[in-house]
């Protein structure tokens, strides 16, 4: 389904639970994320519903190399000829989305979790357990030279080379995993920390909810789960107290 306007010119596009967001930069686009292979078809239409084609689509920009982010990025890279910008320390990951070592095991925490179960359910469904990696990548680091130059603030903790990504004149920043409304692992709801079978670091990811707060965003866009728009510093004090680090 397509969210249109979740912030000026800022679309969301979710398929299985799974985000991407559609950023109109005048003639052209960017897609943030490339979720899950099942959302290829809802893209291409997505694309064409807002007004463009996909030779206007001037880049993908990855806010982290997990497989449902990663789902439709070779593809588009193959047949629209989109480079693909991840940061250089999820490179390897982009390329290999499912060698990834969480904090817990993730099938034991599933099972502990039923409320993940047909979340989960629902990604596989869309392709979770068929991605192609992508290896073609251009480095995501310097603002100058990547497509729509949005501010680049590295969020480690969910992966290594995790990144936000903040539209300053859009009063909006798109957070990926380092923050989520919606944990497809536990089924939880509201501001959190994606649960540890997906995180590899908690402790690091806790800390860089603090790099989120200073962009003083309004429109807080994650990975999963609907767009927040009641400001970041209340997005991150929810999220401190769902992981109990108040």
């Amino acid at each position: 389904m397509l969210y249109r306007d979740v912030a000026e010119g800022i679309h969301r596009l979710e398929i299985a639970h799974t985000n991407q967001y559609l950023v109109e930069t005048g003639d052209q686009l960017i897609v943030i994320d490339a979720g899950l292979p099942a959302s290829w078809p809802h893209l291409l239409l997505a694309v064409h519903d807002l007004g463009y084609t996909p030779d206007q689509v001037e880049g993908i920009l990855l806010t982290h190399g997990h497989f449902d982010h990663v789902g439709t990025a070779a593809r588009a890279h193959r047949e629209w000829g989109t480079p693909v910008f991840v940061h250089p320390g999820d490179r390897d990951l982009a390329a290999h989305p499912y060698s990834y070592q969480p904090q817990t095991n993730r099938f034991g925490f599933v099972l502990a979790h039923p409320g993940g179960l047909a979340p989960l359910g629902r990604m596989l469904l869309a392709g979770a357990a068929t991605v192609d990696g992508i290896e073609d990548t251009v480095p995501l680091e310097s603002r100058a030279e990547v497509p729509g130059s949005p501010w680049i603030i590295e969020t480690p903790g969910h992966t290594d080379g995790h990144v936000a990504l903040h539209f300053a004149d859009r009063d909006a920043v798109v957070v990926g995993d380092a923050l989520v409304t919606f944990d497809p692992y536990t089924g939880g709801i509201g501001p959190r920390v994606v649960a540890p079978a997906a995180t590899s670091d908690m402790e690091t990811a806790i800390a860089s909810l603090g790099r989120l707060e200073d962009t003083e965003a309004r429109h807080v866009l994650p990975g999963h789960g609907p767009a927040w728009s009641w400001g970041v510093r209340g997005a991150v004090a929810q999220a401190r107290r769902a992981a109990g680090a108040a």
